[in-house]
């Protein structure tokens, strides 16, 4: 430990404190980008012609935080700054996918 900081300490228990424990700090509270994944779904998908400047000045996030959204948690691929909606449910993408295999079994014979 060093001096400094046992200075520090010394002078946060002379003026009564008795916790090692942070204080809460004021300012506005974090929010994490699984609040927003929603409404940026939503704003996608009522209008996908839209821009990405236009979607993070809907939903007030940060370019970073759009990034991430987009890319990790939607799977959601940018093309020329428009949106690439995959609307396929779970339910059609399987069928796809047997269709594919059947056609490439059928292709082979």
């Amino acid at each position: 430990m060093s001096q400094m900081q046992c200075c520090e300490w010394f002078k946060h228990f002379k003026e009564g404190r008795m916790s090692f424990s942070k204080d809460a700090r004021p300012g506005r509270y974090s929010t994490t980008i699984v609040d927003h994944v929603e409404r940026v779904r939503a704003v996608i998908c009522g209008n996908h012609r839209l821009t990405i400047r236009e979607v993070v000045d809907e939903v007030s996030i940060s370019i970073g935080s759009w990034h991430q959204i987009f890319t990790e948690k939607l799977q959601m691929p940018c093309v020329s700054a428009k949106f690439v909606l995959h609307l396929l449910t779970e339910d059609q993408k399987e069928n796809r996918f047997e269709i594919s295999q059947e056609l490439l079994v059928n292709a082979k014979w």
